[in-house]
């Protein structure tokens, strides 16, 4: 990367910054986990519990095993390997919101450590209740947990349109459409998917005065930017991984309806690409992997999945180069035109009302990231 700072910038509380925290949503990681698991991340939700036994088959379906703890210790690992590369004396921890390690163990570790100041990478690149706020929450509580000990703790902003994470989609959508029969790739269709959230969470997505809908917004700049990268000059954003009353509306078209609406207009082949996930986590392998692709096999439509950047090594290059924006107080890197925003000290809002108004659904949670 040929970057050489030193981590002794400030998090304005006049401590230098000496560690990097990974932040995650979490995810079991044997059978006895899952329910344990479900019900930290419903709790207060009052969510039935014939609706969490239905989303245990899920991650039974895969040995009771989420992939999301394996693929977050291994963009650790390469992490660490480009902070050394750069420079940069900075340990890093993970902790997660819903399963082992928790973010309010790690916190405390972190105090016990010796850490006064670190900077946080959450495992979202967006705006919105789920995709940004919740990150604060964590933080918040996790230092409320910590007690005095506690260390500053500097969220990284929003990443969605950083010049390395759209570079590793659009290699990835292109690596997928070589997939495709040779007689199938001019006419496959590209269709971007990312988490749906209820509509009235994008509404309020982002500080009032940005006009909402931050979370669509952001997530639709990044599949624009993506498309234009690999070479297509069409593409369809739709929505996957909704949950929660049918009475309540979500960001529609699902990829499931979609793959109808498209079988009934010809289209042979699809190019699916799940450009608001980092990582290949439950909900990439089931809704994707399993349900979709199964779909689209009844509907005799061929279909290849382009892979997440969590395992391209420009995503681990991604994470030093936030890390060294910050330390420079540089100029954020970015193809995008939409808010950026996301970056506060210890919990804080990112702007008065910012996410305000938030509806927490009922059922699955939601992996924006």
């Amino acid at each position: 990367m040929g970057i050489m700072i030193a981590a002794n910038s400030t998090d304005g509380s006049g401590s230098r910054f000496d560690a990097l925290l990974v932040l995650s949503f979490g995810g079991p990681e044997q059978p006895a986990d899952v329910r344990p698991f479900l019900e930290n991340v419903t709790r207060g939700r009052g969510v039935p519990p014939e609706r969490l036994d239905a989303v245990a088959e899920h991650y039974l379906h895969f040995g009771g095993v989420s992939p999301i703890n394996a693929l977050n210790r291994d963009i650790i690992s390469r992490v660490e390997s480009e902070l050394a590369s750069a420079g940069m004396d900075l340990p890093v921890y993970f902790g997660n919101r819903n399963w082992h390690p928790m973010v309010e163990d790690t916190v405390a570790r972190m105090g016990a450590d010796g850490v006064r100041s670190a900077l946080v990478f959450p495992t979202s690149a967006w705006g919105g209740y789920s995709g940004c706020r919740q990150y604060h929450e964590d933080v918040a509580r996790a230092r409320t947990a910590a007690g005095d000990g506690a260390p500053h703790l500097l969220k990284l902003r929003q990443y969605y349109d950083h010049p390395l994470l759209i570079g590793a989609f659009a290699d990835a959508v292109r690596e997928a459409a070589a997939q495709l029969p040779a007689g199938r790739r001019a006419g496959a269709r590209l269709v971007f998917t990312a988490h749906s959230v209820p509509v009235s969470a994008d509404v309020n997505a982002g500080p009032p005065t940005e006009g909402g809908h931050l979370y669509s917004r952001q997530v639709a700049e990044a599949a624009r930017l993506t498309a234009r990268a690999a070479g297509f000059d069409d593409f369809d954003l739709v929505w996957q991984s909704r949950s929660g009353p049918p009475q309540v509306p979500w960001l529609e078209p699902d990829i499931c309806d979609h793959l109808d609406a498209l079988a009934g207009r010809g289209v042979g082949a699809v190019i699916v690409c799940p450009v608001g996930f980092v990582s290949d986590h439950l909900e990439v392998v089931w809704d994707l992997d399993t349900e979709a692709r199964d779909r689209a096999a009844e509907l005799g439509i061929d279909f290849v999945r382009a892979a997440t950047p969590g395992t391209d090594r420009r995503f681990a290059e991604l994470v030093v180069a936030l890390v060294a924006e910050q330390l420079a107080g540089a100029p954020a890197e970015r193809l995008g035109s939409e808010p950026l925003l996301g970056s506060t000290l210890d919990g804080r809002s990112c702007a008065v009302d910012c996410c305000r108004a938030v509806v927490r659904p009922s059922g699955r949670p939601a992996h924006t990231h």
